[in-house]
């Protein structure tokens, strides 16, 4: 049993279209405007006959990897020569999430309802992106949905193999920093309280440091509630500063002065330029179209307004390469080669080499931030711990001077 919404003249026009798609029609009625809303877009009924909440549908419940795979995965069917509907049938069967599952009956959904496959994913832009979507539009245009869905499963798959790779290589640096912040942690609620009792009750002379780092200990021990309260505090305001858009420029051109920290962001941003642009280029957006559509995909502002420049003065027809060079935000070396693809017309397949030039540049940095983070991370450790043994080692040295 399938149930679903056309849009027609007429019940024999729904009936008739339905035949036309090789099912046997039980029942067809009018339903209202707010009705059929609700169909394609709120609770889309399944097979089993259970209704889907659409309404509580978000982005998160659907992830990039998995929706790499299901594009790969719909592209290997429409290559197979299966119809658009088809596939994306046999994927809500193959679905393993519900979530997923209610995202293809949707759609397949509105494709059976007359809707292109790219208008049926724009109903959906808080899962699929404005660069899928115009990939989508240029498969559907140029007549090679198949192949355009397979380039875009591959840039997908590259663009989560360069984020896993950054995420993985933070993965030891975290543990090792919140290790040293445990440690750190222990030693001023544990064990520096006990050595101050033992000094009172000897007597011994406290020095201004040390007694500087019991009121510490005790701070912490004391009025923790207080210091969470502040660091949430402050982890809010950061967070809204990130949201104002000049706020957030001035932190993002001040990242990328770091040293290595902002020479991996800088290279970040650069590789997934040019592959998002080479692979939009590829199947058939034009150059205009694509720095607008990429406008929305770059995270630094700095790049987003660098690239604005590059996309007005192109508009103006001063090129490519030399508005990029001018802007002092793109590496040289990129530059250079693009200008050389622009200039000799392969511009697409020149891009792609500087993605993979910086997807390389970007693993080598981070192999050099960790070396350079792991033993600064050790040496802030042992000399933070070396510090309060040295603070607490000077009151016994006086006792034990006093005692000879």
């Amino acid at each position: 049993m399938q149930e679903g919404v056309l849009d027609a003249a007429s019940q024999d026009g729904v009936i008739a279209h339905l035949k036309t798609l090789g099912l046997i029609p039980i029942r067809a009625a009018e339903v209202s405007a707010q009705g059929a809303v609700q169909r394609l877009s709120g609770s889309p009924a399944s097979s089993d006959g259970k209704a889907a909440a659409w309404s509580l549908f978000s982005s998160q419940n659907v992830g990039q990897a998995e929706l790499a795979i299901i594009t790969r995965e719909l592209a290997t069917l429409l290559k197979a020569g299966l119809p658009l509907d088809r596939s994306l049938e046999i994927l809500i069967n193959l679905a393993e999430r519900e979530r997923m599952r209610e995202l293809l009956l949707a759609i397949r959904n509105e494709v059976r309802g007359g809707s292109s496959l790219s208008k049926a994913l724009d109903q959906h832009r808080n899962v699929f992106t404005r660069f899928y979507i115009n990939m989508v539009k240029a498969g559907e245009a140029g007549g090679s949905l198949g192949g355009v869905l397979l380039r875009l499963a591959d840039y997908m798959e590259r663009a989560k193999e360069l984020r896993d790779t950054v995420v993985s290589a933070l993965i030891y640096p975290v543990f090792l920093l919140g290790g040293a912040l445990v440690s750190i942690c222990l030693i001023l609620l544990v064990v520096v309280p006990q050595f101050k009792q033992i000094f009172l009750q000897s007597g011994a002379a406290i020095s201004t440091a040390t007694a500087a780092l019991f009121s510490v200990s005790f701070f912490l021990r004391d009025s923790w509630q207080i210091l969470i309260a502040v660091t949430l505090g402050t982890v809010w305001l950061v967070s809204r500063s990130f949201q104002q858009p000049a706020s957030k420029a001035r932190w993002d051109r001040r990242m990328l002065g770091w040293g290595i920290i902002g020479k991996l962001i800088g290279r970040i941003e650069m590789a997934r330029f040019a592959r998002s642009l080479a692979t939009l280029l590829e199947n058939g957006v034009p150059l205009l179209s694509s720095m607008f559509i990429l406008k929305e995909t770059i995270n630094n502002a700095v790049f987003r307004d660098a690239l604005e420049f590059v996309a007005r003065e192109l508009k103006e027809g001063r090129g490519f390469a030399k508005p990029m060079l001018e802007t002092n935000v793109f590496p040289k070396l990129a530059v250079q080669m693009i200008s050389v693809g622009e200039e000799t017309g392969k511009l697409s397949e020149m891009l792609y080499q500087v993605a993979d030039v910086y997807d390389r540049e970007v693993a080598l940095l981070i192999k050099r931030a960790l070396a350079l983070l792991q033993p600064v991370l050790i040496v802030f450790l042992a000399g933070f711990i070396a510090g309060i043994m040295f603070l607490l080692l000077d009151p016994m040295l006086g006792m034990m001077d006093i005692k000879f």
